[in-house]
C-alpha cells in the first residue's frame, strides 16, 4: 500500500501498486463463471448492433453519403489500436474497472476518478444511444402490424415529428414529442435482469447474439443479392460516393468521412466492455485477449458489408433515422415485407443485448470506484442471493432511461464518441507506462511494434475528438469541470488509498438480507 503522499500534487498522483490490484481479483465477491466463448459472444452483443442498426444511417445522411464505407474503415483502424492495447491491459490487470482501473494504477487517482467520468459518457450514454434505436425499430415493427403506440411517446422532448424530413402538422401548429417511452422502458427491464445476475444474463445474451448474427448474415446475403440483380439502377445511389463538402464543418468531402468516424466509433466499444468483466472471467489472462480481439475481428467485417447494401438499396439522404436499416429492408418491395418484419425483429434482439452489455460494463465501473470509496458505499453493495451490485444497477438503468427518454439520438451519440475516444486515449497511453515501469510483470498478451501502436493509438483517438461539433466539446468541457469539483468535494477525501485502507471486499461490502426484493 503507498504511503500518505506529501504535497498536492502528488496526492492527484497517487497510484495503486500493480501487486494491489491483482491481489484485488483474489477478494472480489462476484463469481466467476465467464469462459472465453462468453467474452467473445459478449463482445459481439456489443459491438454487432449500435454501428449496424443505429448510427450507420446517421452518419451517411448527415457527413459521410455512401462513403461511410470508408468511415468505418478508419474508425476500424483506430479502433484496433486501442483493442491492441485493452488486451494487453487486461491480460495484466485482470479486474472490474476496466480503464479506470487501469488509470488508477498508472497515471494516478485524479486521472482515475476522470476516467470514471468519462466511462460514463461512452457506457452510460451510449446505452441510452442504442435504446433509442431500438424503440425506432419496435415502432416501425409494430407499424407493421397496424399497432401504433402513439406518436408524442415515441421520440426526444420537443423535437418535431417528421415524415421524410418534413415536419407534421396539425391545426397548422408541428405535432412534438414528450419523451420516448419504448426506449425507456427497455432500460429498466435490462436492469431487472441483471440484477438477477451476470451468468444468467450471458446465457441471454448468447443466444441473442446467435440470433442478431443469423438475421445480419441474412440481409447481407439477401439485400446483397438484390443489388447485384439491380445494380445497373441502384449505382445511382453512389454517385458521387464521396459528397462534395457542404463548406460547413464535417459536412460531406474528406472531413464528413472523418466525421462520420468518430459518429460509428463508439459502435466499437464492445472489446472495451469485455475487459470490465476481468473479476468475473474464469482464466482472464487467457481468456481476456480471445475475447477482445476475437470480438472485434470477426465484427468489422460485418460492418462494413453492411454499410455498403444498405447505401445502395436506399439513397443515403433518407437514412437519417433511429432505423436505418428498417428503412433499407422496406425499400425491397412488398413482396419482401415477411423478410422485413423478419430483420426488423432481429434489430430488436439485436440492439437488446448492446443494451445489456453497455449496462452491465457501467454498473461493475460504479462497483469498482465505491470499493475504492471514490463513490458512497451504497454503490458497492452486493445482493446477497443474486451477488449482483443491484443498487447501483437500478441507478443505472434510470441514468440510461432518463436519457433515452428526453434526449434525441444524434446528441446522445456524439457526447458518447467524446468520452469514448479519449478514454480510448489514455489507456494506450497507459500501456506505455506501465510497459517502462513494470518491464517485469508478466504478460498474457503484448501490443507488437511497441511504441509505435500505442502511441498511433494515442494521436488517432485525440484528433478524431476534434471532429465532433464544437457544441459538443463545450458540454464535455463542463461536463469535465463538474466532474473535477465532485472529485474535490467528495471523491479526494473519502479514497481509501489514500487512507492506507484496502478496498472494500467481504463483509465490509454492504449487504441486503436474505428477504430483500
Amino acid at each position: 500500500m503507498s504511503s500518505t503522499p506529501k504535497g498536492f500534487f502528488s496526492r492527484l498522483l497517487l497510484r495503486k501498486s500493480v501487486e494491489q490490484v491483482q491481489r484485488e481479483t483474489e477478494t472480489s465477491q462476484l463469481k466467476r463463471t465467464l469462459g472465453p466463448w462468453n467474452l467473445v459472444f459478449l463482445g459481439i452483443g456489443c459491438i454487432i448492433g449500435a454501428g449496424i442498426f443505429v448510427r450507420t444511417g446517421n452518419a451517411a445522411a448527415l457527413h459521410a453519403g455512401p462513403a461511410v464505407l470508408l468511415s468505418f474503415l478508419v474508425a476500424g483502424a483506430v479502433c484496433a489500436l486501442a483493442g491492441l492495447c485493452y488486451a494487453e491491459l487486461s491480460s495484466t490487470l485482470p479486474v472490474s474497472g476496466s480503464a479506470y482501473t487501469y488509470s488508477y494504477t498508472t497515471i494516478g487517482e485524479f486521472a482515475a476518478w476522470i476516467m470514471g467520468a468519462l466511462l460514463l459518457l461512452e457506457y452510460g450514454l451510449a446505452a441510452s444511444v442504442v435504446a433509442v434505436g431500438w424503440g425506432g425499430y419496435v415502432v416501425s415493427l409494430l407499424g407493421d402490424y397496424n399497432i401504433h403506440i402513439p406518436v408524442a411517446l415515441t421520440g426526444p422532448t420537443g423535437h418535431h415529428v417528421q415524415e421524410a424530413g418534413v415536419d407534421v402538422l396539425v391545426n397548422g401548429a408541428p405535432v412534438t414529442y414528450l419523451f420516448n417511452l419504448p426506449a425507456f422502458v427497455i432500460c429498466m427491464l435490462l436492469a431487472a435482469l441483471l440484477v438477477i445476475g451476470v451468468s444468467e444474463s450471458a446465457k441471454v445474451n448468447n443466444v441473442i447474439v446467435a440470433i442478431k448474427v443469423t438475421v445480419i448474415v441474412a440481409f447481407i446475403a439477401i439485400c446483397g443479392w438484390y443489388v447485384i440483380e439491380h445494380f445497373d439502377t441502384l449505382k445511382a445511389n453512389w454517385e458521387p460516393f464521396i459528397p462534395p463538402a457542404s463548406g460547413d464543418k464535417g459536412e460531406f468531402g474528406w472531413g464528413g468521412i472523418l466525421r462520420a468516424a468518430s459518429i460509428v466509433f463508439f459502435a466499437y466499444i464492445g472489446f472495451e466492455a469485455v475487459s470490465t468483466a476481468g473479476q468475473e472471467a474464469k482464466n482472464p489472462k487467457r481468456d481476456m485477449p480471445i475475447g477482445i480481439i476475437g470480438s472485434l475481428v470477426a465484427c468489422t467485417a460485418i460492418y462494413i458489408l453492411v454499410s455498403i447494401v444498405m447505401t445502395l438499396i436506399v439513397n443515403y439522404k433518407t437514412l437519417n433515422v433511429p432505423d436505418p436499416v428498417a428503412v433499407a429492408v422496406d425499400a425491397l418491395g412488398p413482396q419482401w415485407s415477411w423478410f422485413a418484419k423478419l430483420v426488423k425483429a432481429g434489430a430488436i434482439i439485436g440492439l437488446t443485448s448492446v443494451v445489456l452489455v453497455l449496462m452491465y460494463g457501467q454498473t461493475r465501473i460504479f462497483y469498482t470506484m465505491a470499493r475504492d470509496g471514490l463513490l458512497p458505499r451504497v454503490f458497492a453493495t452486493v445482493h446477497s442471493k443474486f451477488k449482483t451490485p443491484w443498487i447501483n444497477t437500478v441507478l443505472v438503468g434510470l441514468i440510461t432511461g432518463v436519457a433515452a427518454a428526453f434526449f434525441d439520438i444524434n446528441t446522445l451519440g456524439d457526447m458518447t464518441s467524446v468520452g469514448t475516444l479519449a478514454a480510448f486515449g489514455i489507456v494506450c497511453l497507459s500501456v506505455i507506462w506501465l510497459r517502462r515501469t513494470h518491464p517485469e510483470i508478466p504478460r498474457g498478451f503484448k501490443v507488437p511494434l511497441y511504441p509505435v501502436l500505442p502511441l498511433l493509438g494515442i494521436v488517432s483517438c485525440f484528433a478524431l475528438i476534434f471532429t465532433v461539433e464544437t457544441r459538443v466539446l463545450v458540454f464535455f468541457g463542463w461536463y469535465t469541470i463538474a466532474a473535477i469539483v465532485l472529485y474535490f468535494v467528495y471523491g479526494m477525501h473519502n479514497s481509501r488509498l489514500y487512507k492506507g485502507q484496502e478496498p472494500l471486499e467481504g463483509p465490509d461490502l454492504p449487504e441486503f438480507k436474505e428477504d430483500a426484493p
